[in-house]
């Protein structure tokens, strides 16, 4: 399943640093990007752009490297919100009393949260992947954005569908809504287990074999993209809205990306947004 969108996403230069950007969000008062894991200062198996503290990177390196994410949107590390991601379907709105949490530590990151939504700008979501898939979500109407982490576990507990609720809570309508779906771990790389089979089937049922399928060895193949654009639309958000960038993690999207699975320990590139002030804000 694929939206009808004009553009591919696309690598741009950002500051600093060359990042993913999807044409979707061209001209309307939201910045958005994807980091790659190259423009940083991290070295061995975190080089460059690693933006996780929790993988074992000199945690020095990781803040510059955070720093020079944030400059890329025009911001600064105390612009910045990051949750410590818990595989789940649990959303936070956050303000402007939130700015600058688990910038520096994950002491102080928004617990357990794997959604963050946002109506004030200047704020700098940020969530982190390096196989999951990072969603960014925005309705220019209301002038709500969201930032969505979803592996197998929040696909399947439609961690999307909750981040539409709570931009709705915030005025947002799910048809205005418009969806960035990034990079991930390819449907033919990623293999899983029974556990996901009885997952997804209990997630979609009817429409499982459009996200899952053996792979003839015993194991089953999920994919990431479809299984998410589903939950978005079932969410009401329009097919035509949402753009895919379907670039694999690892060595199958020519190492732009981190992939957990394929190389241990690595970093973590992220998905980050904020809004612009526009008039009355």
């Amino acid at each position: 399943m694929t939206a009808p969108v004009a553009d591919a996403p696309e690598i741009r230069r950002k500051g600093q640093l060359d990042a993913l950007a999807w044409p979707a969000f061209d001209g309307l008062d939201v910045d958005v990007l994807v980091t790659t894991r190259h423009g940083g200062v991290s070295q061995g198996p975190y080089e460059s752009l690693n933006l996780g503290l929790h993988v074992g990177d000199d945690d020095k390196d990781v803040l510059e490297n955070r720093r020079r994410a944030a400059a890329a949107l025009g911001g600064d590390l105390s612009d910045m919100v990051f949750c410590n991601q818990a595989h789940g379907r649990e959303v936070r709105v956050v303000t402007a009393a939130d700015r600058g949490r688990g910038s520096l530590t994950l002491d102080d990151a928004i617990a357990k949260t794997d959604a963050l939504v946002t109506a004030e700008p200047g704020i700098i979501l940020v969530v982190m992947v390096a196989d999951c898939v990072p969603i960014v979500l925005y309705d220019p109407v209301a002038h709500v954005l969201a930032a969505v982490h979803a592996g197998w576990r929040g696909t399947v507990a439609r961690v999307s569908e909750a981040a539409v609720a709570a931009m709705r809570t915030l005025g947002s309508r799910p048809a205005d809504i418009v969806a960035g779906v990034g990079p991930a771990i390819a449907p033919g790389r990623y293999q899983v287990g029974d556990d996901v089979l009885d997952a997804a089937q209990a997630c979609f049922g009817g429409r499982a074999d459009e996200v899952i399928r053996p792979d003839g060895t015993g194991k089953w193949l999920f994919d990431l993209w479809t299984a998410n654009q589903i939950v978005l639309r079932d969410a009401g958000v329009r097919d035509e809205n949402v753009q895919l960038a379907a670039i694999s993690t690892g060595s199958g999207g020519a190492g732009l990306f981190f992939s957990d699975r394929e190389v241990r320990p690595c970093g973590r590139f992220a998905a980050i947004a904020r809004l612009r002030a526009r008039g009355g804000q």
